[in-house]
């Protein structure tokens, strides 16, 4: 069961919700948009440009986790004026992606206990009304997905941190039928273990992302056996080998996990992927390296671009070559792809999720949120003053992200030392409500929206 911490020694602001902020006010640009969890609220908006990030060393390295407070007693998450937000589930072990099935139900990794949970919430409301394990035995399962893609799935996919497997699945399921059946095996799980999952919207290709082994290739040795030559004409560009082989990758397979292939390289850690209703693109968010300085990678949101190399482990963020690496490679100057929305280092983005749902008239999010997309970040560690946990919305306009993102939850910090939750994974449920989950004391939450729809 969860605990409650008393409110005495908490901030008032932590624990309101829906309080009220000014709209649409510029984006902090520049140095400006390097704040820290202080200057956190529903409807801060920041740009970060690739010319914005300072010179590595700027700053010294910082090794800054945050302390693990129990949750205030009354505590809610920080919203904007006309939201709010229902405890939907308490006392989980280690609750990370959430997806939502065609029929509504919630499926949620619990990671730590190695078993993935559902949730049947009552009509319009945040009450579980049924609640189980829908399956057990897992190894670090994250990622979910459902398939075929549409309202009648027969297969449950999770990814484990070593392997896809799935289950036979009939739409109001909830628990396994079946043993599981693997799908893909032999996946590297060490270090970086987070494995996420989604179908292409056709039904046809599963991607997969592969997290690095390490911060920056420290074990991977200069060159491989046959030269580095050799080496790049007989892989895709910004592949890398040794114990990073196959690593920093999303990759993709068939539906039964054959004909596997690298789609994009140099995606030190992507921890969330979807697809983008609008346009069919599939996104990644994507956990940079460490140890150059407070505000230097930045982390970012990005389509990941068939055959792209995104930088890690040589460059960052487009031709700024990490000075770890420096002269190995100077076959990737200037090819590596510039992301397209900069987040702000070190806030190590998690999930990713499009509001792009067809609601009926009078119910979900604002009109201007169709088409945006939510990101939970789950908080700095590498940071002398921490940064993160919270959900941000990416903005778009016509399909293509405008590069601003703004805070939409905030809250979660209690002190300088201390927070009492760590988003992870985010959702849109069937009634236009926003699903989070936070792994710091185990919560997940129901966000809706009852103001002024226009």
């Amino acid at each position: 069961m969860i605990r409650f911490a008393s409110l005495a020694a908490v901030p008032v602001s932590l624990v309101i919700a829906g309080c009220a902020f000014a709209a649409d006010q510029p984006a902090l640009k520049g140095a400006d948009a390097f704040g820290d969890w202080r200057a956190d609220k529903p409807g801060v908006r920041r740009l970060i440009r690739p010319e914005d990030l300072p010179k590595p060393y700027v700053s010294k390295s910082a090794s800054n986790s945050a302390g693990l407070a129990d949750m205030p007693a009354g505590a809610k998450p920080q919203l904007p004026p006309g939201f709010s937000a229902e405890l939907i589930a308490s006392g989980i072990a280690n609750p990370r992606v959430v997806r939502v099935a065609p029929n509504g139900d919630l499926f949620v990794a619990d990671s730590d206990a190695n078993q993935v949970r559902i949730y049947r919430l009552a009509k319009g409301g945040a009450k579980p009304v049924e609640n189980g394990i829908f399956a057990g035995n897992l190894n670090q399962p994250y990622g979910i997905a459902f398939y075929p893609p549409g309202n009648d799935p027969q297969w449950v996919y999770v990814a484990n941190s070593d392997s896809v497997v799935r289950y036979a699945y009939r739409k109001g399921d909830l628990k396994a039928s079946g043993d599981p059946e693997t799908i893909v095996d032999n996946i590297p799980s060490n270090h970086h273990w987070t494995r996420d999952i989604v179908f292409s919207p056709d039904g046809k290709t599963l991607f997969l992302s592969v997290g690095s082994g390490s911060n920056v290739a420290e074990d991977m040795d200069k060159e491989p056996d046959d030269g580095i030559e050799a080496w790049a004409r007989s892989k895709p560009l910004g592949a890398t080998w040794g114990p990073e082989d196959g690593r920093a990758d999303v990759l993709a397979f068939d539906p039964d996990g054959k004909n596997g292939r690298i789609v994009a390289t140099g995606l030190r850690n992507c921890s969330g992927m979807t697809v983008q209703p609008a346009t069919g693109a599939l996104w990644c968010v994507v956990n940079e390296r460490d140890a150059l300085g407070d505000n230097v990678p930045s982390e970012y949101a990005t389509t990941v671009r068939e055959g792209a190399f995104y930088g890690w482990p040589w460059y960052y963020i487009g031709n700024n070559e990490d000075p770890r690496h420096k002269g190995e490679r100077p076959d990737l100057a200037g090819k590596a792809t510039i992301p397209d929305v900069l987040i702000q280092a070190h806030s190590a983005p998690l999930g990713i999720a499009f509001y792009d749902r067809n609601l009926p008239t009078g119910s979900g999010f604002p009109a201007d949120y169709k088409g945006d997309a939510f990101v939970a970040l789950h908080g700095s560690w590498n940071r002398g003053n921490r940064t993160g946990y919270k959900v941000v919305r990416l903005l778009f306009k016509d399909g293509k992200p405008t590069g601003e993102y703004e805070d939409f939850i905030t809250g979660f910090v209690v002190s300088k030392g201390e927070v009492w939750g760590r988003p992870v994974g985010v959702a849109v449920a069937s009634d236009g409500a926003l699903i989070v989950t936070e792994d710091g004391n185990g919560t997940i939450w129901r966000v809706t929206y009852d103001g002024d729809r226009s």
